[in-house]
C-alpha cells in the first residue's frame, strides 16, 4: 500500500515556489472563459507536444467555423462524420481516438451545449461533472476549471507529478486521484496556476524523466533527491572503514 508523505510546511511549498517564481515569473495567463474549448484542446493534447496539439485545433476550428468570428461550432463537431473529425484532428496523433472521445463527450454534455455554468458552481460540483464526461479524469477537469475560470484546482500532468514528487511535495506513485488531491492542498490559495505552470517549465527544461540536470537545478539545495548519492557514498565509505579496520 502507498503510504502518503508527510503534507509540507507552508513555509517550504512557498521558498520552492519563490525560487520558481524567480527563474520563470509570473505566468501571464488570465482566464479566457472558454471552458469547452479548454477541454477539447485537452482531449488533443493527449499523447502529443503542444504545437501539435495546437494545429490539429486550428484545423478543427478552420473546418467548423461559426462564423466569421473564430470561434468552433461544437454542435457542427458533435453532428459530423467521424471521419470528418478525425481528418481535421490528424495532426494531433490518434486522431481515430480522439475523434471519437471528442464527439462522446459533446454527446454527453447535452443540450445546451455549454459549459458556461461552471463559472458560477462550486468547484467540486464542477469538477464532479466534467470527471462523469466520457475519458475525462482529474488533470483534464482541473485544466478547464483553473484556465478557463481561475478556479481552485491544479492540474497534474505527468512534469508536474514528477518534479513535486522528487521535491518530496506529493507521495511516490500515488494514483493520479491521490496526487491531485495533495498537490491541490499543498498549493497556497492564489497561487494555483502559478505553481502548476512553473513546476511544468521546470520539468521541461530541467528535471527531466530520465536525465535530470541536477548539476545544473536551481532547486538542487532543496531537492531531497539530489542528496541521495552523497548520503549514499558517505554511508559506504563508513562500511568500508568499519570493514577493514
Amino acid at each position: 500500500m502507498t503510504q502518503p508523505v508527510r503534507r509540507p510546511p507552508a513555509a517550504r511549498v512557498r521558498r520552492i515556489a519563490e525560487r520558481l517564481r524567480e527563474l520563470y515569473g509570473v505566468p501571464a495567463a488570465p482566464p479566457h472563459r472558454r471552458p469547452l474549448d479548454e477541454l477539447i484542446l485537452t482531449v488533443l493534447s493527449q499523447s502529443t507536444n503542444d504545437r501539435n496539439r495546437d494545429v490539429a485545433f486550428l484545423r478543427l476550428r478552420e473546418r467548423f467555423a461559426a462564423g466569421s468570428g473564430g470561434a468552433v461550432s461544437w454542435e457542427a463537431v458533435r453532428d459530423a462524420p467521424l471521419e470528418e473529425v478525425e481528418e481535421a484532428i490528424r495532426p494531433g496523433g490518434i486522431s481515430r481516438v480522439k475523434s471519437v472521445r471528442i464527439q462522446a463527450i459533446l454527446e454527453a454534455i447535452g443540450e445546451p451545449l455549454s459549459l458556461d455554468w461552471l463559472a458560477r458552481a462550486p468547484v467540486e460540483e464542477g469538477r464532479a461533472a466534467l470527471c462523469e464526461l466520457p475519458g475525462v479524469g482529474r488533470k483534464t477537469a482541473a485544466c478547464v476549471l483553473l484556465f478557463s475560470y481561475g478556479l481552485r484546482d491544479v492540474p497534474v500532468d505527468t512534469h508536474v507529478g514528477r518534479v513535486a514528487t522528487r521535491l518530496g511535495l506529493l507521495t511516490p506513485k500515488a494514483p493520479f486521484e491521490r496526487l491531485h488531491d495533495e498537490m491541490l492542498a499543498l498549493t497556497p490559495p492564489g497561487m494555483e496556476l502559478e505553481l502548476h505552470l512553473n513546476l511544468l517549465r521546470h520539468g521541461r527544461r530541467t528535471c527531466f524523466a530520465r536525465s535530470p540536470d541536477c548539476a545544473g537545478c536551481a532547486l538542487a539545495r532543496m531537492c531531497p533527491r539530489v542528496g541521495l548519492p552523497q548520503r549514499s557514498a558517505q554511508r559506504s565509505g563508513r562500511t568500508t572503514k568499519a570493514t577493514t579496520a
